[in-house]
């Protein structure tokens, strides 16, 4: 069904006319498409005027088949690179938890040719990251991280501001990732994993050293029940300006070493219970980790600047 809407601009631009604003609804209640049809505010949002430079971007969804699930991510098509700091500006206005610059390598090259490649790897503060495709899936090469016991009288207030007085299997801490390991008692069910609310200020100020940066909370799955997955985990890490971060690829270089060797298998399937929530294929492969995820495509458009 078709409805008319009249949106009326704030008082503080008492010049502006107001403007008519087509809803073009599904009858099943699924969503609006809004098309602007007043010349007037198509000048005043810019639309038509050029800029310096076109950016394509687009947003994705990554380790779902859902959107507005997963990890979301920006990735802007760039002919040349930019300053570091119009990266980190960008990167600011997208406010996602990743935006990624894929820059042409040669003037010439053009991002309207398909890429053949089925390996790409990507240059990164941590080292080269290689992707491949498989099937469906992007597959990630990870480094596996090892965790040892840590005493739980050291990390006793970190570990009260994350999960309270639920009960603990296992505490383990992870020095190459800098990462404190909690896992809860088998005794706990998966609700007392996503209903758990950590103190950022708390932990913070339980843990100021340098020592720790993340602390991933996991718990054991449920394998022989559908989906299957082999464990549950969240993410916190507030000494990075993020509480908890929707699914972290590198959060489980810890924790498939981890329940790999608990389990006694090398393929796992892992299920990050943040609000949004991610699904992670893993495959511990000696040294290193095969992380396996799907992808949403929810929006394309450009970045004028």
């Amino acid at each position: 069904m078709l409805s008319t809407t009249v949106v009326h601009f704030q008082e503080q631009w008492p010049t502006v006319q107001k403007v008519r604003v087509i809803m073009l609804g599904w009858s099943r209640g699924q969503g609006h498409v809004t098309r602007v049809e007043n010349q007037l505010f198509q000048e005043f949002i810019g639309v038509g005027k050029t800029s310096a430079m076109d950016i394509p971007i687009f947003i994705m969804d990554a380790f779902t088949t859902l959107p507005f699930k997963g990890n979301p991510a920006a990735v802007c098509l760039l002919q040349k690179p930019l300053s570091e700091e119009l990266y980190q500006k960008i990167a600011t206005e997208m406010n996602l938890p990743e935006t990624a610059f894929v820059i042409c390598k040669n003037t010439s090259d053009s991002f309207s040719t398909e890429n053949a490649n089925r390996v790409i790897v990507f240059d990164t503060l941590s080292g080269e990251l290689c992707n491949r495709i498989r099937g469906d899936c992007i597959v990630m090469d990870f480094p596996i991280y090892t965790s040892t016991p840590q005493e739980p009288h050291e990390v006793a207030e970190l570990v009260k501001a994350v999960v309270g007085d639920l009960p603990l299997e296992d505490l383990q801490y992870s020095e190459d990732s800098k990462t404190l390991l909690l896992r809860l008692a088998d005794t706990c069910d998966i609700s007392a994993l996503t209903s758990l609310k950590p103190d950022p200020e708390r932990m913070m100020k339980s843990e100021h050293t340098g020592k720790i940066k993340g602390v991933s909370v996991t718990i054991k799955g449920a394998p022989d029940s559908q989906p299957g997955y082999d464990f549950f985990s969240r993410f916190f890490t507030p000494w990075n300006g993020i509480t908890e971060d929707p699914v972290t690829g590198s959060a489980h270089s810890i924790l498939a070493k981890y329940w790999a060797d608990r389990l006694g298998k090398q393929r796992l399937l892992a299920y990050q219970s943040s609000s949004r929530g991610g699904e992670l294929d893993l495959e511990v492969k000696g040294h290193r980790l095969d992380i396996a995820g799907r992808t949403v495509f929810i929006l394309q458009g450009t970045l004028s600047l």
